[in-house]
């Protein structure tokens, strides 16, 4: 009799452990991650948000939340003033920039091993590699500016006259045959295909550009502190950007369309399937390193062009703007 009476006692007592254990989980589970894009939602994207809508980051005990970029955004600023708890920078300059203006901040994986920024002509005009567009005007915007013109200018002699304001607007494009612009090689070409033109499109990753693209930076001190938390954030988003160009991109491009709803599924598609084409994601050093993957070398081959161009002091530690600590696939 005393047996039976304390079976209850005792199933209600395991199950108030349990209930507890639960709890202690859910709020471990609430790591709130605030996490800003580089732009506005697309396909570039794609694998936070995958991770987020196969409730990759929630498995990984993370309650995420995709803030997108935009022209009138700067996540960089509002990470840098505790707005955010990650961004995503577009290039290598960000966290070198950071480093040079003293701000703890650090780039901890490169979701893309090539950038995907590019330059685009119409065919027929004898602009067909980038060494022939030397001395003729190209629309860029001010942030390309201080990005990838920088390298323009060092390794191919481009001179600040030869820029023409980029206003994100197709229209002076088409309006003149000889004109040449910016561009990603998931986007702007696709709206060009649309109307009739095949444009020449000179992808800077394979003309020697080594900047990084859509790299995670995150403060020092969430490194310092919490380090299990942004390793399981740099994983949770390599499964995103591996179930998004491998597997179904439905569950991700349904999020992508509900924060921009000027995307398409046949942008996003296309998107996708240049991802795909260009190795953006997936080539190099990712090859053997996996997703995510930066390297010492590949950090000061960038560096060392930048500071003989004088964007940088020589003497500046660049290895403050990374760590290797989060990727590569001894490091989990």
């Amino acid at each position: 009799m005393t047996h039976h009476a304390a079976l209850p006692a005792a199933w209600f007592r395991n199950a108030v452990i349990a209930f507890a254990l639960i709890c202690a989980s859910s709020a471990s589970a609430a790591d709130k991650l605030a996490v800003g894009t580089d732009w506005r939602a697309q396909a570039e994207h794609g694998g936070y948000y995958q991770a987020l809508a196969m409730g990759l980051y929630a498995k990984a005990g993370l309650d995420v939340t995709i803030r997108q970029g935009g022209p009138q955004v700067n996540h960089s600023q509002l990470l840098a003033a505790g707005k955010l708890d990650i961004s995503i920078a577009p290039n290598s300059f960000i966290p070198l920039n950071f480093v040079a203006q003293k701000v703890p901040v650090v780039a901890v994986a490169s979701m893309f091993q090539k950038d995907p920024a590019v330059l685009i002509a119409h065919p027929g005009q004898g602009n067909d590699n980038i060494a022939a567009l030397k001395g003729k005007k190209i629309m860029i915007s001010p942030d390309t500016r201080i990005g990838f013109w920088r390298f323009l200018k060092s390794k191919y002699g481009f001179t600040d006259d030869q820029i023409a304001p980029y206003t994100f607007n197709l229209a002076p494009f088409l309006a003149d045959r000889a004109s040449i612009q910016q561009g990603y090689a998931t986007s702007e070409p696709f709206q060009l295909e649309r109307v009739g033109i095949k444009p020449v499109v000179m992808l800077l990753s394979d003309a020697g550009y080594t900047s990084y693209a859509s790299l995670i930076i995150v403060p020092r001190k969430m490194v310092q502190d919490n380090p299990a938390l942004v390793k399981r954030f740099v994983y949770a988003t390599i499964e995103g950007w591996t179930s998004y160009l491998n597997g179904d991109p439905a569950p991700a491009d349904a999020l992508i369309k509900r924060d921009n709803p000027d995307m398409t599924d046949e942008l996003l598609a296309y998107g996708r399937s240049k991802l795909r084409a260009y190795g953006i994601v997936d080539s190099g050093d990712s090859k053997n390193g996996g997703l995510g993957m930066m390297t010492n070398a590949r950090w000061k081959a960038f560096f060392d062009v930048m500071a003989a161009d004088g964007v940088y002091p020589a003497a500046m530690d660049y290895r403050q703007a990374y760590t290797l600590d989060f990727i590569g696939k001894g490091s989990r």
